[in-house]
């Protein structure tokens, strides 16, 4: 089965789960609440750590859900993805249960820090299968929202609401301010100097005077990806700045150019 078929099994498995769904009061909250028997996935920590509109659930829903669970913003990213990039987003999504996704990132964005190199996606793919995907004991702080066979709902009476405790720190606004920021901004800085020295660009001065941190930070963090784990967001700090450096050395190439 090709990687996108399989996806799309997940999403419409996923969907299915939904379908279950059954209204029932709580007097608790004072409010209906909905009910599931799914066979798939865990309906109900779904529902509350992606913010699910339970009432308005469609396949076009699930397939973005199942594209985050896997490692993408949205199910058209995974659409135009690289084949190597894909089977490492199967990877990810067949070993939940060993490291997730934040996890991942974090743990990628601190490798090529190290190693002062940028991984493609070829490399990403190597890393995962030899470092995680074919070594077990790896255990996951995070969540792994498949059920398995024991945990498939065999009492179609019961309810419940799980109410998972995080850990991490959480971002809940934004713009970033006090320490946050500064914290965010000397990452920005830190990160800039590697990957300047990594991309080289032939007017280096240029790109410094383009550079601004402030904006750099306020353009990759937005406010729809709130509520964001801390260390996840700023490995997306380190993660965008390959592509924000070579954009402003076009920048400055086009403005060398001009003045030529």
């Amino acid at each position: 089965m090709k990687t996108i078929e399989y996806f799309k099994l997940q999403a419409k498995n996923l969907y299915r789960d939904f379908k279950t769904q059954k209204p029932y009061y709580d007097p608790t909250y004072g409010r209906d609440l909905y009910q599931y028997t799914p066979k798939y996935f865990d309906v109900d920590a779904l529902a509350l750590d992606f913010d699910i509109d339970e009432g308005n659930f469609t396949l076009m829903n699930a397939q973005h859900c199942i594209a985050k669970l896997a490692g993408f913003t949205k199910w058209t990213d995974m659409l135009k993805a690289s084949p190597s990039a894909l089977q490492l987003s199967k990877l990810l999504f067949e070993n939940m249960h060993k490291i997730s996704i934040i996890e991942w990132d974090i743990y990628l964005s601190a490798e090529q820090r190290e190693k002062d190199f940028l991984f493609d996606d070829e490399d990403k793919l190597d890393i995962f299968q030899i470092v995680f995907a074919d070594v077990d004991g790896h255990q996951t702080d995070g969540y792994d929202y498949r059920l398995s066979k024991s945990e498939k709902s065999s009492d179609n009476n019961q309810i419940f609401k799980p109410m998972k405790i995080k850990n991490n720190l959480q971002i809940s606004a934004l713009p970033l301010a006090g320490a946050d920021r500064i914290e965010f901004l000397e990452t920005a800085e830190a990160s800039f100097e590697r990957v300047m020295q990594r991309v080289e660009p032939d007017h280096p001065d240029l790109v410094r005077n383009l550079w601004n941190a402030e904006n750099y930070i306020d353009e990759v963090l937005q406010r729809d990806m709130l509520p964001i784990d801390k260390d996840y967001a700023l490995s997306l700090i380190d993660a965008f700045l390959v592509q924000h450096v070579i954009q402003l050395a076009v920048e400055t190439d086009q403005q060398a150019e001009s003045l030529n």
